[in-house]
């Protein structure tokens, strides 16, 4: 694990050889590996770095940020170095933010300063909005997701069961043979702590309890086409549909729950369709049962989803930051499972994953209507579930 890098150290390192500058930005869930990332980096180049977390419990503003950016370019005078290396962690916890770092950079373009920035963030949906709104073309971002299977095989030596049932968390990955400890390192250190510090901290929610409650009880449906109706009625004070499709967002930003929503070829009927909930870690779905593995694989209608939603999750994840959709497709009493769009392609993914519904009579439907270039059939017959999840979605549209 050690020496264990994973994709976006290769495209990072190579970004910031360049002699062209521009901001770098590494956002994704907690414990993802975006600051192992930035590490690793900085252990591999020579040029003078700098490293800054405002991931602390003292409240920091933009005078923090103009101290670290201050303190890197006196590091860039002292050596004879081409240039340097400012790395910022957490970068969304500080107010204002975008602006300030929009100011440092400019000025540091037009003084011909030879100091390149690295952010990263927790809370992709903040760092988005600051970007959009201050740092239009002086960025790249380079998506961090969830691990996937082959890098929790590489890096731990994982079958795929332990994946499916353990997700992709590479910090629990020492706790899974104590079943109880690592369902609670889950549940307080990564759910709790990212709903309370990157949702509930960062982002106005007025019912915080709502969201939590959307949470769990999205785990309990994940891999399901659930209706806002139904959400409404299982959740104490939900207000309203739109309130939900809100905090369904906030929980999509944060690597938590998808909502995806239905294919048909109108952008229209996308949004108001009801949502496949997925959740795009199978650790939480895990977690907050009571069976262990062994347990869980002899309830082919609990196995069927953990699989179904580490398909779901791994497409979701996979496709961040590429040109390819996902979607999920259903009419009257025929279903696909997920529909991948890039451009004008569609590829239509059907799970065999041992659930009660197994026909096939959805992929036939929408390929009557919709015309897919590709449909595949995972598990079973089809391709091995192990095979799809070691290939991201990119390569299977392409």
């Amino acid at each position: 694990m050690a020496t264990f890098r994973r994709p976006q150290y290769g495209i990072l390192i190579r970004r910031l050889k360049e002699p062209r500058r521009f901001i770098q930005v590494l956002a994704g869930p907690r414990q993802s590996g975006k600051t192992t990332i930035a590490e690793q980096i900085l252990g591999s180049l020579k040029s003078p770095a700098r490293f800054a977390s405002a991931d602390e419990p003292a409240l920091k503003g933009t005078s923090w940020i103009e101290r670290e950016w201050e303190a890197a370019r006196l590091a860039i005078q002292k050596s004879p170095s081409s240039g340097g290396i400012l790395v910022l962690d957490e970068i969304q916890k500080i107010p204002g933010w975008s602006e300030t770092v929009k100011r440092l950079w400019d000025a540091d373009s037009r003084s011909k300063v030879r100091l390149k920035i690295v952010l990263l963030g927790s809370s992709p949906l903040l760092i988005e909005k600051g970007l959009t709104e201050s740092l239009a073309g002086r960025f790249e971002s380079i998506p961090v997701t969830h691990w996937s299977f082959s890098e929790m095989q590489e890096a731990f030596g994982w079958n795929l069961d332990q994946y499916l049932y353990y997700g992709g968390y590479p910090g629990s990955a020492m706790l899974i043979h104590d079943r109880e400890r690592w369902a609670q390192y889950i549940l307080q250190s990564l759910i709790e702590t990212t709903i309370a510090r990157d949702i509930l901290l960062m982002t106005r929610v007025d019912k915080p309890a709502l969201l939590r409650q959307l949470f769990h009880l999205g785990c309990s449906y994940s891999g399901q086409i659930v209706s806002y109706q139904k959400l409404v009625g299982q959740l104490q004070d939900a207000g309203n549909t739109t309130t939900l499709a809100h905090y369904l967002e906030l929980l999509q930003g944060a690597g938590m729950l998808a909502g995806l929503q239905k294919y048909a070829g109108r952008v229209l009927r996308r949004k108001g369709s009801s949502p496949k909930l997925v959740v795009l870690n199978t650790a939480f779905l895990s977690a907050q049962g009571a069976l262990s593995l062994a347990e869980a694989k002899r309830q082919p209608d609990l196995w069927g989803r953990v699989v179904e939603s580490a398909v779901g999750a791994h497409l979701i994840n996979s496709s961040t930051g590429t040109p390819v959709r996902v979607f999920y497709w259903r009419e009257s009493s025929d279903e696909v499972d997920f529909v991948l769009q890039k451009g004008a392609s569609l590829m239509a993914i059907e799970v065999r994953s041992g659930r009660t519904r197994e026909g096939l009579s959805g992929l036939t439907r929408f390929s009557q209507l919709h015309k897919p270039k590709q449909k595949l059939l995972v598990g079973a017959d089809g391709i091995s579930v192990k095979e799809f999840l070691s290939s991201p979605a990119m390569s299977w549209v392409t």
